[in-house]
């Protein structure tokens, strides 16, 4: 196998996302009481904060729900407490040549239709992904020029340049393995073409999707019974299911949650430090945001100490950039941008700006302080003569007039490291003239050579200081601005056992999650 400076990825990545809850959630058995044990007769409910869209095709975020769901597998996956790709549905890989590389596909997999898993179902897949209209983030004919089966148990992917990062690319959910019947009808079909350790059995659309255990799976006997997975936008509502018991695990609990939860009976919450950042996204492509000096004059009127220390209670910090400082790829040290007012108006006067209209802040329900982010941002802005409107919207309804630059102002997050375990996922999707993500409709030419460099780029070093310099220049032309670096933040009940917070939020029911009976 080619070296893939593994060691050097491994001890930046890891130092990144240092998890603060590992092994079962339940905890040490305290002197002279039982260690909990698992009723393999049980089930669970996990609060998701977003349902899945585009019919369950793998190239949208649903995949994202499927893997969670301990329904799709992956052939690499990536392991975020050691900080590297691990084997998943492929054993090992080689790199063959300069452009191509070989998965060796696990014996004795099933799909959980009973068909067999091999190279051409492998290949099958991946190609149905890469012939997608909207392509996946991660995985699209710009980065991988094709699949084939070389033998029954071998599949070769080859790139359109030397890439280092294609067993990153393997493990994203987008990459993920379904059987030939999954795609022979209109829609892609995900019921009973999994290879995971749970079953999609039913769903109620945008609501919740059920599961059985899978009682022939690849990696061993799953504990669960089964489980309901829910699509909760509402934070407060995610936070009081899982304090009542209604739910056993809640994804992305609000900050404003997190008091009452660390007190109450029957709970722990999970903490890890995230490569998430809590972002105000501009439209580059629309007046009067198509001006980089109304950009930084935005950017210059935002306290953003002050919203971390209120809005955030202190459980975020200001945010440096588009990375955060403890990345290895983030560069020099950068100072968090500071409010100046009279800057701002400066900047706002020398671009001719007048207040012709509001400026309106689409506001992502999913995240429920951001109704507060956004007040906070409207007053701060309106100091120096912008006004500001405000919507609340789920992120589903907001995305298509986002993406087709139709919007103002945008509050979301994005995790960097979600599409792929390396940045060159996120600074292609999101900052690229084509990129598949660009919610900013930002267009560099300088920024698009750095990043086509990076992706094939073998030495690490190298690579980290490319993607720094692309970094900067996001940062120099004010995209977006970089609010506050969050944490993940999740509850669980205390009876479930072998739950292993993820980060990259990807992996939540595996066939190590139980539930004692008590």
């Amino acid at each position: 196998m080619r070296p893939l400076h593994r060691s050097r990825i491994t001890l930046g990545v890891a130092a990144l996302l240092t998890l603060s809850g590992c092994g079962f959630s339940g905890g040490q058995a305290q002197e002279g009481t039982a260690t909990p044990t698992a009723d393999t007769n049980q089930r669970i409910v996990v609060d998701n904060f977003r349902a899945p869209v585009a019919n369950w095709a793998l190239e949208s975020d649903a995949a994202y729900v499927l893997s969670l769901s301990g329904c799709l597998e992956t052939l690499t996956s990536y392991d975020a407490a050691k900080g590297e790709v691990v084997p998943m549905l492929a054993t090992e890989w080689t790199q063959s040549g300069p452009l191509d590389w070989d998965f060796t596909v696990r014996e004795g997999v099933k799909f959980q239709d009973g068909t067999a898993l091999t190279a051409e179902s492998v290949a099958g897949a991946l190609n149905h992904v890469l012939a997608a209209t909207v392509p996946a983030r991660a995985f699209n004919s710009k980065m991988v020029s094709s699949v084939t089966a070389l033998d029954a148990d071998t599949v070769r992917v080859t790139t359109p340049t030397e890439s280092p990062l294609v067993p990153y690319r393997l493990a994203s959910v987008n990459a993920g393995i379904l059987a030939p019947a999954a795609y022979t009808g209109e829609n892609l079909d995900p019921f009973g073409t999994c290879t995971g350790p749970f079953v999609p059995v039913s769903e109620v659309s945008q609501q919740s999707l059920t599961l059985e255990r899978n009682g022939d799976y690849w990696g061993g006997d799953v504990q669960l019974a089964g489980a309901e997975v829910r699509f909760i936008t509402n934070g407060a509502t995610r936070a009081a299911q899982v304090q009542t018991g209604e739910a056993d695990i809640s994804l992305s609990i609000p900050v404003a949650s997190l008091s009452s939860l660390e007190t109450a009976d029957g709970v722990k919450v999970n903490k890890a430090d995230s490569p998430r950042t809590a972002t105000l996204y501009l439209n580059n492509g629309r007046e009067p945001l198509n001006n980089v000096d109304v950009r930084t004059a935005i950017r210059d009127a935002l306290d953003l100490e002050s919203l971390a220390a209120s809005v955030y209670e202190g459980a975020a910090v200001p945010a440096k950039g588009v990375f955060a400082p403890s990345e290895p790829w983030a560069g020099d040290k950068q100072e968090a941008p500071k409010q100046d007012l009279d800057a701002a108006k400066k900047l706002l006067a020398d671009a001719g700006y007048t207040a012709a209209r509001p400026l309106e802040i689409i506001a992502i329900v999913e995240r429920a302080e951001f109704a507060d982010v956004a007040a906070v941002i409207q007053e701060n802005l309106k100091a120096v003569g912008i006004p500001v409107s405000i919507q609340a919207k789920e992120y589903a309804a907001a995305e298509p007039a986002v993406l087709a630059g139709n919007y103002d102002m945008l509050l979301s997050q994005r995790n960097r490291l979600i599409d792929i375990a390396d940045p060159i996922g996120f600074l292609t999707a999101d900052y690229t003239c084509t990129g598949a993500y660009n919610l900013s409709h930002f267009c560099n030419a300088e920024y698009d050579r750095i990043v086509a460099e990076a992706a094939k780029t073998v030495d690490a070093d190298a690579r980290y200081k490319l993607y720094a310099d692309a970094g900067n220049i996001v940062a120099e032309q004010a995209v977006n601005v970089w609010l506050v670096n969050e944490q993940a933040t999740d509850a669980v009940r205390t009876n479930v056992l072998g739950y292993v917070q993820d980060p990259l939020s990807r992996y939540v029911l595996t066939a190590n999650t139980a539930k004692s009976g008590s």
